[in-house]
C-alpha cells in the first residue's frame, strides 16, 4: 500500500515528529531531588514461626502511601521483633508478593472488590512487586522520569479505593533434616500426600506449593527443639507526587513455562505458579531451568 502526502502534510508530519521527540527528550531529562522523593518504611503484622514450620499468609489492607503518586521503589525483607534482619540460613523467605485491588466498603462483603492485576497475560500472577530469597540487597529502583502510577482518581470508580494485599511465604529451617529439600517443598519431607483442599497429589508430584502450604511441617532432626519466634515483613516504598513530567510504566509478570495456545482468534495463556518438570522436560531444549 502506498500513502501519498501533499507537501503541506509532509511538513505537518515532520513537525509533529520533531515536537514528539523534543517532548520525550525533555521528559527523559527530568530528575527528582531528594526533597521530592518521599520514603516510608512499614512493618507487617506479626507472623509466628517455629522450627520446620511453613507459614503462608495473606496480609490484607496493609499500609501504603496515599494520593495520586508514582512509585519509584518497593523493597522488603524479614526482620525479628527488634527490627534486626534475619539470616536466610534459618528463616527462608520463599516469596512476598504485593497485589492490588479496588475495594468499596459500603457494599456487602465479597461484592465490593475489583481485582487490579498487572498488565501481563498471566491471571495466576497478578502482583505488581514481589521477590523471594533474593529480596535483601536487590534494588527495584525505577529511573527518572518513569514511575508506576497509582491513585489516579480518573481510573478509580466512585466509592472505591485502592487496597493492597501482601502474599507471604516463610519456611523456618532451624533444625530441619534437609534445608535444601525443605525450601524446595519436597513432599516426602513434609509428609504431605494431599493438597490444601484435600485432593490427593499425583504420584509424580514430588515437590512444590501443593506440599508446603500454611502450617505444614518439614522434618526435624531427631531430638531438636527450638523456641517459637515472631517475625515481620519490613517493606520500604519510595514515591513522588504525580505530575506532567512523569511517564507511567506498565508492569508485566510473565511465566517462562506458559504454553500459549489459540482458540480461534483468542489467545489463551496457561500460566502457572509452579511447574512440575518431568525427566522428559528436563531433557527437552524447551525446558528452562
Amino acid at each position: 500500500m502506498i500513502i501519498l502526502f501533499s507537501s503541506s502534510h509532509v511538513v505537518n508530519v515532520i513537525f509533529i515528529i520533531i515536537l514528539s521527540i523534543t517532548i520525550l527528550v525533555l521528559q527523559l531529562n527530568t530528575s527528582y531531588s531528594n526533597d521530592q522523593v518521599k520514603s516510608a518504611t512499614f512493618l507487617s503484622e506479626k507472623l509466628e514461626l517455629e522450627p520446620g514450620l511453613c507459614v503462608k499468609k495473606y496480609l490484607f489492607n496493609v499500609e501504603f502511601p496515599k494520593g495520586h503518586i508514582g512509585i519509584k521503589r518497593f523493597d522488603a525483607e524479614l526482620v525479628d521483633e527488634k527490627g534486626k534482619s534475619l539470616s536466610l540460613n534459618e528463616t527462608y523467605l520463599h516469596h512476598w508478593l504485593a497485589v492490588l485491588h479496588l475495594e468499596n466498603n459500603a457494599k456487602p462483603k465479597g461484592e465490593g472488590v475489583i481485582p487490579k492485576p498487572n498488565n501481563g497475560p498471566c491471571y495466576a500472577l497478578p502482583h505488581f512487586w514481589g521477590r523471594g530469597s533474593e529480596s535483601r540487597g536487590t534494588t527495584s529502583d525505577i529511573p527518572d522520569p518513569f514511575a508506576v502510577e497509582l491513585g489516579n482518581p480518573e481510573k478509580i470508580p466512585k466509592g472505591y479505593e485502592e487496597k493492597w494485599v501482601l502474599d507471604t511465604m516463610i519456611i523456618d529451617t532451624r533444625g530441619v533434616q534437609d534445608k535444601h529439600g525443605c525450601v524446595q517443598c519436597r513432599c516426602n519431607l513434609y509428609n504431605v500426600t494431599k493438597d490444601v483442599k484435600g485432593v490427593p497429589l499425583h504420584p509424580d508430584y514430588k515437590g512444590g506449593f501443593n506440599c508446603c502450604y500454611d502450617n505444614t511441617q518439614c522434618k526435624l532432626k531427631e531430638g531438636f527443639h527450638g523456641p517459637r519466634r515472631s517475625v515481620h515483613l519490613r517493606y520500604t516504598i519510595k514515591w513522588v507526587e504525580w505530575d506532567q513530567h512523569q511517564i507511567g510504566v506498565k508492569v508485566y509478570i510473565l511465566d517462562s513455562t506458559d504454553k500459549v495456545v489459540k482458540n480461534g482468534s483468542k489467545v489463551v495463556h496457561n500460566c502457572k505458579v509452579n511447574e512440575l518438570a518431568t525427566k522428559k522436560d528436563l531433557l527437552s531444549k524447551s525446558c528452562l531451568i
